[in-house]
């Protein structure tokens, strides 16, 4: 069992470590907040089991568009259940200025069970994936207007065209 102050300290750690690696694009380093026998849900990619099978999904999912737009990851808000080790929180998913002062997020909840020394165990990210796209093509369409679309931002909004 491990007490909530151990289970906040560890949950600051984690956001302190996900905003280095959303600075710096070194998502490999992302497994490695997890143990090696972790589990992953993510609603709209699947299940992965281990950290190297959590580390391959996410370099190629934070490496694409519109993972590798995203700039920030903050808390809107967090609970810790420490008798399941358990912190609960919504995410936002925070895109750049796309040109034109506009403000861009979608959120998830998150569910990060904590295993100790700083490692947790499992994560589930529970969003509607729909809401995700949309979002992300209302951005990519104002990024286009303002010539701050990628190529790749290009050819995901051709989908919805």
């Amino acid at each position: 069992m491990h007490t909530t102050a151990e289970i906040e300290q560890a949950f600051r750690d984690y956001q302190a470590a996900v905003q280095r690696i959303a600075d710096t694009g070194d998502w490999p380093r992302f497994a490695d907040l997890f143990t090696e026998d972790a589990t992953y849900e993510e609603h709209a990619f699947g299940s992965f089991t281990g950290r190297e099978a959590i580390r391959s999904w996410v370099v190629r999912t934070m490496t694409s568009f519109p993972g590798n737009t995203m700039t920030s990851f903050p808390i809107a808000w967090h609970v810790v259940d420490e008798p399941t080790s358990r912190v609960i929180c919504e995410v936002r998913n925070l895109m750049p200025d796309p040109g034109d002062g506009s403000q861009h997020e979608a959120s998830n909840l998150t569910i990060l069970t904590y295993r100790g020394a700083g490692l947790w165990s499992r994560e589930e990210d529970v969003y509607n994936p729909m809401r995700f796209a949309r979002m992300s093509a209302e951005w990519a369409e104002v990024a286009r207007r303002h010539g701050r679309l990628s190529e790749e931002g290009q050819a995901f909004l051709a989908q919805f065209r």
